[in-house]
C-alpha cells in the first residue's frame, strides 16, 4: 500500500470527486476482513456507516484489519490506519494521528455524517494500542 506522504500530494492535487475516487480506491487496497471477525466487538461506535477494525500482532507491530458497508468510510478508516501502518503498539499509542490527518483537511471536504466517526476510529485504535503495549 502505498505511504501517507503519497497519498497527501495525490490527494492535495485532486479536486472534490477525485478526492472521493481516492478515498474509495484506498478503502479497495485494505486486505479482505472475514465476516466471523465482524462482531459487536470489533464495530466502531459513533459512525453513520458500519465499521469494524480488528488488531492484528505480528512481527512485533500491531496492524489492523478493517471494514466498512460504506466505499467512502471504508477509505476513511484505510487512511487512519495509514497513520499507524508498520508501528508498534507503544508507537501506535504514541502517534499523533489527529496531526497525521490534518493535511487532509477531511472535515471541510467530506459531509459532517461522513467524518463523524473519525475520533471514534482514532479512539479505538489508541484504546487497542494501549492494551497491546
Amino acid at each position: 500500500m502505498t505511504a501517507l506522504a503519497d497519498i497527501l500530494d495525490e490527494y492535495e492535487f485532486l479536486d472534490g470527486d477525485d478526492r472521493y475516487r481516492l478515498l474509495i480506491d484506498l478503502g479497495k487496497e485494505l486486505p479482505d476482513m472475514p465476516d466471523a471477525l465482524k462482531t459487536d466487538a470489533t464495530l466502531v461506535r459513533g459512525c453513520s456507516a458500519s465499521v469494524w477494525v480488528y488488531p492484528v500482532i505480528g512481527d512485533g507491530n500491531l496492524s489492523f484489519l478493517a471494514d466498512s458497508n460504506a466505499a467512502i468510510t471504508k477509505g476513511i478508516i484505510a487512511l487512519v490506519l495509514k497513520t499507524v501502518e508498520g508501528k508498534s503498539a507503544h508507537e501506535v499509542g504514541a502517534t499523533d494521528i489527529e496531526g497525521a490527518l490534518a493535511p487532509f483537511d477531511l472535515k471541510n471536504q467530506l459531509s459532517s455524517n461522513r467524518t463523524q466517526g473519525i475520533p471514534n476510529m482514532i479512539a479505538l485504535i489508541r484504546d487497542t494500542a494501549a492494551r497491546y503495549a
